[in-house]
């Protein structure tokens, strides 16, 4: 069946809405895939897929905002600057906002899962995660191993779900979350040896434990968890087991028996109405509980 007939000025201006308004030169059209563009949301990021179906070139200042594109087939050649930059499978071309950049290559078989943040979040990501830095960003990342995989990994699996069902993002809190981990993620890569490495977990850890400490009597799920930290359910648990020592739901034990140890020292209470102020609705195995962490009974902390 051949192919159908790509409308190349409508195709351009749907990826400058979606993307970034670019110029457009078709250099020679022949058999490729399909074109395509898929593009989605997520607070101060989107992440797009595009195709061109035939060999392009592509020009961008990136107004505002910053533009990694991972090519997952084809080629993908452009001049940053005085730099000539060629990317394929495993590399990604990063353009800076605001200069232009000129892709003079994009082939036919070439699609790209793009990432777009914008310039001012980026920053704030990158003083959060590695302070002051005098270091431009790469204008290429190698995503083969270490943190540039790493973000690959995560790019890959929220944006194919992400972009499969566009209906579930947008600016809502869990689509910032998921933008927030996808930026610190990139800073990683950009700054591997300035970032501490245990820097993005905790930023993850760190969500959830401020949710629990907020709200620790809510009967909270692994799943709520998940939502929260922007992550999978898998991934969470990992992280608290490597910073925290504990499953979530563990953290969140030991909070409501912290915050139960408050109320029976500052008195005027009992101990069943102070333990089920703060979630716990069976009194035996939470006297249990309470005199494994703090070596007496409910009752002697409450008498003394």
């Amino acid at each position: 069946m051949p192919r159908p007939e790509v409308d190349y000025d409508a195709l351009s201006g749907a990826v400058s809405d979606a993307y970034f308004p670019h110029r457009l030169t078709v250099q020679r059209e022949r058999p490729g895939p399909d074109a395509t563009l898929r593009a989605v949301a997520l607070g101060s990021v989107r992440l797009a897929r595009i195709g061109w179906g035939s060999d392009v070139a592509v020009e961008s200042d990136h107004p505002g905002a910053w533009a990694v594109n991972v090519p997952r087939s084809g080629v993908l050649e452009a001049r940053l600057g005085e730099r000539h930059v060629l990317s394929v499978d495993g590399q990604a071309t990063v353009c800076p906002p605001d200069v232009r950049t000129s892709m003079t290559h994009w082939s036919a078989d070439c699609s790209i899962l793009g990432m777009r943040v914008e310039r001012d979040y980026l920053d704030k990501e990158v003083a959060t995660l590695v302070g002051s830095s005098t270091r431009a960003m790469p204008q290429q990342l190698d995503l083969r191993g270490g943190a540039g995989l790493m973000w690959l990994t995560l790019v890959s699996s929220i944006g194919a779900e992400a972009l499969r069902r566009p209906e579930l993002v947008g600016d809502d809190p869990v689509a910032r979350r998921l933008g927030a981990t996808l930026t610190a993620a990139l800073v990683m890569a950009c700054y591997p040896e300035d970032v501490d490495r245990h820097s993005l977990q905790p930023r993850i850890v760190t969500r959830v434990v401020d949710a629990l400490e907020a709200d620790p009597s809510r009967q909270w799920t692994a799943s709520d968890l998940a939502g929260i930290a922007g992550v999978g359910i898998r991934r969470l648990q990992q992280g608290f087991r490597e910073h925290r020592g504990a499953a979530p739901l563990t953290v969140l034990h030991e909070i409501r028996l912290d915050r139960v140890h408050a109320d029976l020292v500052a008195g005027g209470t009992t101990v069943a109405a102070a333990a089920h102020r703060w979630g716990f609705t069976h009194l035996g195995r939470f006297a249990a509980a309470y005199r494994d962490r703090f070596g007496v009974s409910p009752s002697q902390t409450l008498r003394s």
